[in-house]
């Protein structure tokens, strides 16, 4: 299945990346490939390793003894694997902290705990801070993300209760998905609804209850020239976004700016100086919360409340995060 390979490599470049020393090929196979004959792993071991490779992971390969070069090892050096330093305006910058806090997702984080636990239990000696260059963020609140993002990985139909529109009664919908698309800050669904028997898109927040299987891995084929986020906002009804307002720092918030109806200068802000700008924006969905949280304490939101508090629980989290990362690093 398409998630087991997944796994598989992101627990091979987890081990290569935060373990000190070159890896023999034999602990490799002993904690990540147990019970695969030695013909099955060096042919699963090389594809996976030249995989890496051929998504830009320098996957190296050295002597374990610098005297005997007849055993080598493996490792991924976290100064050759991070990106270089790279200096933006302030608007690039705006846009790649926007785009940074774009994935949070629930499986590869998992996938993450379960990989340092079985390095852990084997006895290997890990560098957590090394993970900081692995760590996924693809931010998806909607309970079903998870469930439509395997189906569509794993080309497996699925099964589900839907609701049109907030009042109406959910009802049920069957569905081949062909992927997962994020549009005017909503995540949606594309595929062939078989009920229907034609390409249909369902937002993400509007389903009810779990989202259940019905067929097998490899079943779902999308057809030739489908192009999902196309696809998706052509079929995706427009929405009337509820307006916001935000305080920047004079100088900042590029982004928020571009997006502003009007723009008041000089105005109080919330440590009492002058200094800020107000900004009217119409929408507050969940990219205005993201470019916010991009510009820090130089952006304020004032309303509405729903922003106000994403903002605030978001911020609340990341700090708990760090807290509970400083712990972790304490033991």
């Amino acid at each position: 299945m398409a998630s087991d390979k997944s796994e598989r490599l992101l627990n091979l470049l987890i081990m290569l990346l935060v373990t000190r020393h070159w890896i023999p090929k034999g602990r490799i196979r002993e904690v990540l490939y147990p019970g695969s004959t030695e013909a099955a792993f060096e042919k699963m071991f090389e594809r996976d390793k030249e995989e890496l490779r051929s998504i830009g992971v320098p996957v190296e390969v050295g002597a374990l003894d610098n005297y005997f070069d007849d055993e080598v090892g493996y490792r991924v050096r976290p100064e050759r694997f991070a990106l270089p330093e790279v200096t933006l305006t302030a608007e690039e910058a705006s846009v790649v902290a926007l785009a940074g806090r774009a994935w949070d997702n629930a499986r590869l984080a998992d996938h993450t705990t379960r990989a340092l636990a079985t390095l852990t239990a084997a006895g290997v000696e890990l560098d957590r801070s090394a993970l900081d260059l692995v760590e996924p963020r693809l931010r998806a609140e909607e309970p079903s993300f998870e469930a439509f993002w395997t189906a569509v990985t794993d080309g497996t139909p699925v099964r589900f209760d839907y609701r049109r529109s907030p009042g109406d009664a959910p009802r049920p919908r069957r569905l081949e998905p062909w992927g997962v698309v994020r549009s005017s800050g909503r995540w949606y669904v594309a595929g062939h609804d078989r009920d229907r028997d034609e390409p249909r898109v369902f937002r993400l927040s509007r389903v009810v209850g779990e989202v259940a299987v019905e067929g097998h891995p490899g079943e779902v084929v999308v057809p030739d020239g489908t192009e999902v986020g196309q696809l998706t906002r052509n079929l995706v009804q427009p929405t009337p976004g509820v307006p916001a307002t935000v305080l920047v720092r004079t100088g900042s918030g590029h982004g928020l700016r571009r997006a502003a109806r009007t723009v008041s200068t000089g105005v109080a802000g919330p440590d009492g100086t002058t200094s800020w700008d107000r900004l009217e924006l119409p929408d507050s969905g969940s990219e205005v919360a993201d470019e916010v949280l991009a510009h820090g304490a130089d952006a304020y939101v004032e309303g509405p409340p729903d922003l106000r508090e994403t903002v605030l629980r978001r911020v609340t989290e990341a700090l708990d995060a760090l807290v509970a990362a400083g712990d972790g690093r304490g033991r």
